[in-house]
């Protein structure tokens, strides 16, 4: 792996007592006479609860209650995370976790291994796509409601610990017993990577964890060895997660000195900049970026980066527009705050952070169904010179207009495909009907199924488009949706696609349902157009306006 340790950048310390302001459990770390008027008024209400209310009262619940309420005026993204819930929520982002390495679903109300991670505990073990677990720990799980949550929590534990299950096998007449060692199961970032007919390298990041940069590396020199000349990277529906992985992936498509992001505190001495270092290997690939309105944080860094050193072409509509910069603090019970200390900027100066002021911070996640009311993500109401003040218009390195106010808008717009999800689309998708009935096409076809090792040799020996669209239908009328035809004939191409892209999932994996999923994807399809027109060969796009 290469070496980023030239790569400028720096996160500022901050005092413990901005953090401890107003905590009770700050007070008890600090001396009464040091405290403000404000901290001592707080103190003495819990000291008047703890001795004269009426009830016996846990001191230590209220505390519980309390930060996040003082947090939650502060703005969206201040948190507060319990000593009891920190591994958990930690888990996400490290990149791994104890377990046995499956994945599954429970159609049925039976849990079914739908895939097993090679050289996981499970792999390794011998269990196989399509085994029923009957019984966890001798605790019987075949035919009862429970939830999905607690089938995690039965099958993840600390590494080295052991977990026993019994296994119906189909074709197997004996339930199969198993005693697994759970070890650490990886919880890869990257969820797609394929080539396209036309040398596109596809590489789909669905968060920033602390190894996200090594799997999208290794993705993009693979995707070079087999010939790729140009990439599309899709954001759409990351949330973000870590900034170290976004600054060392952008930095691979950049040239030295290009400003990656800027954070900016309360002090001068708060602020700094990332500046790429020269060492990327893909500074001259052609690049298309994908993002959506679920696209934030960690996206948008790398996204802005991108657009505002004109060294990709955005594509999609404005992401969600979060540039709160969170610090962790671990607390001395072991629980954690995280508090807002700066706020990040792209290299224009655009302050990605959207507005949380004017609605109030009960409104804020509720801003992206707003968009949906005013038909921002159907077109009607797209940022152009007409429609945003002419404070929030910025330019990019070569002189291109682009928008602030919250996000990053696209530089292409793609609206939000409602023709073909439709009500019928949505009653099944809803219901997830399209994933079930892909399931039970492989679970009865799977013998069959799994000699394809390729993904043109399986879609060539699947029923064909009509026959696969009208088995699904009558399958979606034994759950309950109704036929309604002139819907169905409007859905038909997105259904059958989807269809067939987990069908070839179940059996071949990710990689392989992406190659077949996007093909009728209007984001990837845009994307591939434009590469091909050769409209991401910076500094080819010109102009001063998002384009439909």
């Amino acid at each position: 792996m290469k070496n980023h340790n030239r790569i400028i950048y720096w996160f500022p310390i901050i005092g413990a007592a901005l953090l401890c302001a107003g905590m009770w459990l700050g007070f008890l770390l600090s001396p009464r006479v040091n405290l403000s008027s404000a901290q001592r008024k707080i103190l003495e209400v819990f000291d008047l609860i703890n001795s004269e209310y009426v009830d016996d009262v846990s001191i230590d619940s209220l505390v519980e209650l309390t930060v996040p309420e003082i947090l939650h005026n502060l703005d969206p993204h201040s948190a507060y995370i319990s000593a009891r819930d920190l591994d958990k929520v930690n888990s996400e982002l490290e990149g791994s976790f104890g377990g046995i390495g499956i994945q599954f679903q429970t159609p049925g109300d039976t849990v079914t291994v739908v895939e097993v991670i090679g050289g996981s505990p499970a792999d390794k073990a011998g269990l196989l796509p399509g085994d029923r677990i009957i019984a966890v720990d001798g605790k019987e799980i075949a035919g009862k409601k429970i939830d999905t949550q607690d089938i995690f929590s039965m099958l993840r534990g600390r590494r080295g610990t052991k977990v026993a299950l019994d296994i119906r096998r189909p074709g197997q007449k004996d339930i199969q017993k198993y005693t697994i060692i759970r070890g650490d199961i990886p919880q890869p970032s990257i969820e797609g990577v394929y080539m396209t007919p036309d040398s596109v390298g596809y590489v789909r990041v669905s968060k920033f964890a602390r190894d996200t940069y090594e799997q999208f590396y290794k993705a993009l020199v693979n995707l070079k060895f087999q010939g790729a000349k140009s990439y599309i990277v899709d954001l759409r529906g990351n949330t973000g997660g870590y900034m170290e992985p976004a600054v060392l992936m952008a930095n691979e498509f950049l040239e030295y000195g290009n400003v990656i992001v800027e954070t900016r505190g309360r002090k001068h001495e708060d602020n700094s900049i990332v500046n790429a270092d020269g060492t990327g290997l893909f500074q001259d690939a052609p690049l298309a970026v994908l993002i959506d309105e679920v696209s934030a944080s960690a996206s948008e860094i790398f996204s802005g980066a991108m657009q505002d050193n004109d060294r990709a072409v955005i594509i999609g509509r404005r992401s969600f527009g979060k540039g709160l910069v969170q610090k962790p603090i671990m607390l001395a019970d072991s629980s954690e705050l995280r508090l807002t200390v700066q706020r990040y900027y792209t290299p224009s100066g655009r302050c990605i952070q959207k507005d949380y002021l004017t609605d109030g911070i009960d409104e804020y996640e509720t801003e992206i169904y707003r968009r949906y009311l005013n038909g921002e993500v159907f077109g009607s109401d797209v940022a152009s010179d007409s429609t945003i003040d002419a404070s929030l218009i910025f330019h990019t390195s070569g002189g291109r207009k682009v928008y602030g106010g919250g996000g990053i808008s696209p530089d292409y717009f793609v609206p939000t495909d409602t023709i073909r999800r439709n009500t019928y689309y949505v009653s099944v998708a809803n219901k997830g009907l399209i994933n079930s009935y892909a399931y039970e096409y492989v679970d009865l076809n799977r013998e069959e199924l799994s000699k394809y090792k390729n993904v043109d040799d399986l879609l060539r020996n699947l029923d064909n488009d009509y026959v696969l669209l009208n088995s699904f239908v009558r399958y979606a009328v034994d759950k309950g949706v109704r036929r309604r035809p002139y819907y169905i004939e409007q859905s038909a191409s997105l259904i059958v696609n989807q269809l067939k892209a987990l069908i070839v999932r179940y059996v071949l994996g990710f990689d392989a349902f992406y190659s077949v999923y996007n093909r009728e994807d209007e984001d990837v399809i845009k994307a591939l157009r434009i590469i091909g027109e050769g409209k991401a060969d910076f500094p080819v796009l010109t102009g001063s306006e998002i384009k439909k």
